[in-house]
């Protein structure tokens, strides 16, 4: 069945925001890591990352870098000090209802792990140097003969810089060989692959093709004008010849699902950090006229094969009846209503269903929902999961969800639909991001062990 959601979200629903002075933020991060210190120091956490505060809005590399091999050294223990932006307010209001215990444990565990004014103070001022560090460690990981991918997942699940994104992407989703005496070799063949597939299947007149393949490259064709509205770059022609191109290939090279509206924006991404290797300055500002028709194809080839290598791991999202979907967004309900008791009521009460709001963000992967300039940061951590993605995805979307939990209940259903449709995200930098993805890191490390709390 083919999603008949169309409808972009175009963040022009103008909520105030509820922002906080810069003092009151770190008052409530240094109370925060207090909090929070004593859940997570000493403990085995895997596949995640440490996070601290944003202290630039502009800078982009913000979050401290994953040492899932810690010691007890006085560097490492240092390092663990630094540990997280949930905000002391937020694991409250989110959690005194429906997760009172797990808070109660992470305040009592906390106080035998206080850490002093000077320790935050260190901890604050280490984290730019830190971070600093950890650009280092990508650059050298990089650079080596063979990437240790396990080591690559850590170090980008904190974001990548903008420059290393083309290459940290296409080796975190297996299209590159770690071996880098191989990559030249393996993307060149690719690459030329991808040709003869659009020449075999795209460069075809339309008496050659059944009528469900015409029907596909119609809509694929209607569908891609439609694509991220509010970015012009997206609104060039030849842009739209590319989405066309790598869709079309896709979905008729695989039939069990074809194409399935949404996966249209899951290219954009792709698109951006590739052309970002040849085109500079501000997206709004590209043109891709400007680039030769061999630099263009190995642009999709790349799209092409990073499409193919994501939607492995979520084959049945995009199958008939996107079950793989359905089953997601049942356990988001679940998790909001363990973490959020009231709000989790509340939406049941004005009889709003999860499935109403939450499809098109595991359709769309969230790009719908937040300004286009974040969405190769959050990227970073969807590639950095590899196969976990998925179920990683519903603590994302839960935190996502109850950023908004006092407004919406004050909501009734239609205020709700309509406020869900179009979230007040339009103004949101990195910090609003990295706090969505630290909430969710902190929920994971609670949750994922006990499968108990998201039974059905």
């Amino acid at each position: 069945m083919k999603n008949s959601d169309t409808h972009h979200s175009q963040f022009d629903h103008n909520q105030p925001r509820n922002d906080s002075s810069s003092t009151t933020i770190d008052s409530r991060f240094n109370q925060t890591l207090k909090n929070v210190q004593g859940l997570l120091k000493g403990r085995s956490i895997p596949g995640k990352v440490l996070l601290t505060r944003r202290l630039e809005p502009a800078d982009e590399l913000t979050v401290l870098s994953p040492d899932y091999r810690r010691t007890q050294s006085a560097h490492e223990t240092g390092t663990s000090d630094r540990i997280n932006t949930i905000l002391d307010e937020d694991v409250q209001n989110t959690s005194k209802q429906g997760n009172t215990t797990n808070v109660g444990k992470l305040k009592s565990s906390a106080s035998d792990h206080e850490i002093t004014s000077k320790e935050v103070q260190r901890s604050t001022i280490g984290a730019r140097a830190t971070d600093s560090a950890r650009v280092m460690k990508l650059t050298k990981e990089l650079s080596g003969t063979t990437v240790i991918l396990e080591r690559l997942r850590e170090l980008a699940w904190s974001g990548v810089p903008p420059y290393m994104r083309p290459t940290t992407w296409r080796l975190l989703l297996g299209y590159a060989p770690p071996n880098s005496d191989r990559r030249e070799g393996v993307l060149r063949r690719k690459r030329l692959e991808y040709l003869e597939c659009v020449s075999q299947f795209y460069d075809l007149p339309d008496s050659e093709r059944s009528d469900d393949e015409i029907n596909m490259l119609r809509q694929i064709a209607v569908d891609c004008p439609r694509t991220v509205p509010d970015v012009t770059f997206f609104q060039q022609e030849q842009v739209q010849k590319s989405l066309e191109r790598i869709l079309y290939t896709w979905a008729i090279r695989h039939p069990a699902s074809g194409y399935v509206q949404g996966i249209n924006d899951l290219v954009t991404p792709f698109l951006v950090v590739f052309l970002s290797e040849y085109l500079e300055g501000s997206t709004e500002n590209w043109s891709v006229s400007t680039l030769s028709s061999q630099k263009i194809s190995e642009i999709e080839a790349d799209c092409y094969w990073c499409l193919s290598k994501l939607l492995e791991g979520m084959q049945d999202h995009y199958t008939f009846a996107q079950p793989g979907i359905q089953r997601l967004v049942f356990k988001l309900k679940e998790l909001v209503r363990r973490i959020d008791e009231p709000v989790s009521r509340h939406i049941e009460e004005q009889g709003l269903e999860f499935i109403q709001f939450a499809f098109r963000w595991f359709n769309c992967l969230l790009i719908r929902e937040i300004p286009f300039n974040l969405v190769t940061r959050l990227w970073d951590t969807y590639l950095a999961e590899g196969d976990a993605l998925p179920d990683f995805l519903v603590y994302i979307y839960a935190s996502f969800l109850l950023t908004w939990s006092d407004e919406l209940q004050k909501l009734d259903f239609q205020e709700m639909v309509m406020f869900l449709q179009h979230l007040p995200t339009q103004n949101w930098s990195h910090q609003e991001l990295e706090m969505v993805l630290s909430r969710a890191y902190m929920w994971h490390s609670m949750f994922n062990n006990s499968p108990s709390h998201l039974a059905g």
